[in-house]
């Protein structure tokens, strides 16, 4: 798995639970909460969402590292490859 593919990944999550986003212009260094119109809950409904459909587990104390995409990437790719994604 690539980092192109992780972003993906975390911003088709997005993209189900927020419709309205517009996600074709997210900058991949700058927090996700910045530039969308997401609250708390829909921040942990992405944690919920990489558990439901990856099997990866998300300590609260790590929610940090989800801040960004390139973030998400460095944080996920280890992630992914320990389940063979």
């Amino acid at each position: 798995m690539t980092k192109e593919q992780v972003h993906k990944i975390v911003l088709d999550i997005v993209a189900e639970i927020a419709p309205d986003e517009d996600l074709g212009n997210v900058k991949p260094d700058v927090r996700l909460r910045d530039q969308l119109s997401l609250d708390s809950m829909d921040f942990l409904d992405i944690v919920m969402e990489l558990r439901k459909k990856y099997g990866i587990e998300v300590p609260e104390n790590d929610y940090k590292e989800l801040a960004s995409l390139d973030s998400c990437s460095e944080y996920l790719l280890p992630k992914f490859a320990e389940k063979g994604l």
